[in-house]
């Protein structure tokens, strides 16, 4: 049974950190790609950050670049979310999300409020 189960949401304030983690079972983890995605109420879900299935590569959006560090661990099967001076605009519930040309995996999401 495939299962992507993301933990690490919270409620932090303006400034804040959190560490997100996504771990994954069921397939074959080191041949997938995996991306955060998020999306906010009223708003379409948007890609975060990717790193390809080795880790040799990511990338971001504009709007986390420099604030946030996406990493994975093969061995663990386990993909993170490093998420440092959090804003309010980053309120939304993050999905984690492992993608090869034959599959696509979502998890089930965790809500991170930025609040004070």
């Amino acid at each position: 049974q495939v299962q992507l189960v993301e933990l690490g949401g919270g409620l932090v304030q303006p400034g804040g950190s959190l560490r997100l983690s996504c771990a994954a079972s069921g397939f074959t983890f080191v041949s997938y790609s995996t991306r955060w995605y998020r999306q906010a109420p009223g708003k379409e879900r948007e890609l975060v950050a990717s790193i390809t299935s080795t880790g040799g590569s990511t990338n971001y959006a504009d709007s986390v670049k420099g604030r946030f560090l996406i990493s994975r661990d093969n061995a663990k099967t386990t993909v993170y979310l490093q998420m440092t001076n959090l804003k309010p605009e980053d309120t939304a519930v993050y999905y984690c999300n492992a993608w090869s040309l034959v599959n696509d995996y979502w998890g089930q999401g965790t809500q991170v409020t930025v609040s004070s």
